[in-house]
């Protein structure tokens, strides 16, 4: 009984790594930082409507939902620093592992548009 309980457990904990991690928590701190770097590209995953309310300069809106598919207009090589972030965190990070599927390898959830903007305007 005890290697069947092993196995079990086993099977479990490998199936638990292969499966896709969720999206990871918002991070200002190094959207800050990667925002930093010349080729960093900031994406806003909110509504039209939601982006005329007020937007980070220098952000590209494209909605979370057409991010795999718009994602190379503003992104092709797939080792730029990218942030993105929404009205909470979820968006964005929904559009981060979109983004990581897609082999993207720097990208950021930068989380909600307030709480990422006030962290871009701190000195």
């Amino acid at each position: 009984m005890g290697v069947a309980i092993m196995r079990t457990l086993f099977a479990v904990l490998a199936l638990a790594l292969s499966l896709p991690t969720a999206a990871a928590e918002t991070d200002q701190a190094a959207a800050v930082i990667a925002m930093q770097q010349p080729n960093a590209v900031l994406i806003d995953v909110r509504t039209p409507q939601e982006v005329a309310e007020g937007t980070i300069p220098g952000s590209r809106n494209i909605g979370y939902e057409d991010i795999a598919a718009r994602i190379a207009e503003v992104a092709p090589d797939k080792n730029t620093p990218i942030v993105l972030y929404c009205r909470s965190g979820r968006r964005s990070g929904i559009a981060q592992d979109s983004l990581r599927e897609l082999g993207y390898k720097q990208v950021i959830n930068g989380g909600g548009y307030l709480d990422l903007k006030t962290a871009l305007h701190k000195d």
